[in-house]
């Protein structure tokens, strides 16, 4: 590990994020600071790789930089031209007066140190100078499976909610038919392979990064977020948990429902 250049990484999350913040107050939407996750990851990347790097370190850049965009293309895309999101609607009506100001702290910086301890995994591989092995191998087939995984959802729901007629419906097709949240799967996936990569090069002491992605994945901004009230919004929801796991894919529980 090389300590300063670590705290550089976290310097070009935290400008990046000074920068979002200050175009989410002129739209009045923190919603922007989504479309920077990826990007997050990026920055730190360009440090933690301005001092050279090994073919490892050089992998895992693409790796990084092919999800990075993907993720942040795609929600720019989603939430173009829509409304601040709902949760950050709730952030913002329990915050207010002095929102525009609190959400330097509350939303950006927050994400910005997120971001930064969850790049443990990509700088031990970017300052590691050991050849690659199986186990990066392993960890890049991962990467690139959860990539996989979570595109094939995100386009597959982008898809059905294109359709007027599924406005209201539960999207309960293609990948969503063996767990209720693909996305989030994938990009679990995608945290571990880096992890494994990190392991490639000794860095055991990074698994505090692949831990917060799974915890927040789970527990706090994924699936416990989004699906606190998606039952009063869409009461067909109730009989998609009934069949359908949460997280991990399985075989549905029961035979599918009648299409809505």
């Amino acid at each position: 590990m090389n300590p300063s250049l670590y705290l550089s990484g976290l310097a070009a999350i935290a400008a990046l994020a000074l920068a979002g913040w200050v175009l989410a107050t002129a739209r009045r939407n923190v919603a922007v600071v989504d479309s920077l996750w990826g990007l997050f990851f990026i920055a730190a990347m360009a440090v933690y790789c301005s001092a050279g790097t090994s073919a490892r370190g050089a992998m895992v850049l693409g790796l990084v930089v092919v999800w990075a965009v993907r993720l942040s293309a795609y929600v720019t895309w989603r939430n173009w031209g829509e409304p601040e999101d709902r949760r950050y609607q709730a952030i913002r009506a329990g915050r207010e007066p002095g929102f525009w100001w609190k959400s330097l702290y509350v939303v950006f910086g927050l994400q910005a140190l997120l971001a930064w301890v969850i790049s443990l995994p990509l700088h031990a591989a970017a300052v590691s100078r050991t050849p690659l092995g199986v186990l990066d191998l392993a960890g890049a087939a991962l990467v690139l499976f959860g990539f996989g995984f979570e595109t094939i959802g995100d386009a597959q729901l982008a898809r059905f909610k294109s359709d007027p007629a599924h406005r209201g419906a539960v999207m309960d097709r293609g990948l969503w038919r063996y767990t209720r949240h693909p996305n989030y799967f994938g990009e679990c996936c995608v945290w571990w392979g880096f992890y494994a990569i990190a392991l490639g090069a000794d860095a055991w002491w990074t698994l505090p990064g692949p831990l917060l992605v799974t915890f927040l994945l789970l527990k706090v901004s994924g699936v416990t977020l989004l699906e606190k009230d998606i039952g009063e919004r869409r009461p067909a929801y109730a009989d998609y948990v009934a069949r359908t796991p949460a997280f991990w894919p399985g075989r549905p529980r029961a035979a599918a429902a009648a299409r809505r």
